[in-house]
């Protein structure tokens, strides 16, 4: 089993991730680009490392029984796609809170409202394997559970279900 777990930066993948509790590896999927130097350079607007997706799928090829988390894991290989939501205010208050600038907190809230991630997720994974989650008004904990029934296969695939376009 490959799970994915995936969404907009700031709509809470890593603390989730963190409380599931399956039977699989998690793999916080930054911090192994960062670790390995699976990445092709650094991007100076936004300071933050360009992933080479090709080395990180060759990396990953072999694993199995695993839940990567990051807003890049839905560009791998994935039985399952959890796409976290999180409403964009909600989002751009949580991201400015954790030190990012107005500007990369704005523009997140926008691809949130925009559904970036969520698109991404169904293009290359299908309907069929894409679970929407809206972690606005959740704890951790609470997310935790909803990604463990996905896991559990208790949970049917939904995508669009979460509607935020009210923001812009």
């Amino acid at each position: 089993m490959r799970v994915a777990v995936t969404g907009t930066p700031g709509t809470g993948k890593t603390t989730a991730s963190k409380c599931v509790d399956a039977d699989l590896e998690v793999v916080h999927l930054n911090d192994l680009i960062r670790e390995e130097g699976l990445a092709e350079g650094e991007d100076p607007e936004r300071g933050s490392l360009v992933a080479d997706l090709e080395a990180v799928r060759e990396r990953m090829a072999d694993r199995d029984d695993v839940l990567v988390e990051s807003h890049l894991a839905h560009h791998l290989d994935a039985d399952r796609v959890v796409v976290l939501r999180c409403h964009p205010r909600q989002l751009r208050e949580r991201l400015l809170d954790r030190g990012e600038d107005s500007a990369k907190a704005a523009e997140n809230a926008e691809a949130e409202a925009l559904d970036v991630v969520l698109s991404e997720a169904v293009d290359a994974h299908g309907l069929d394997a894409v679970y929407e989650i809206d972690t606005t008004d959740r704890d951790p904990e609470a997310v935790a559970d909803a990604i463990e029934a996905v896991v559990a296969g208790d949970r049917e695939p939904s995508a669009g279900d979460v509607d935020f376009l009210d923001y812009l």
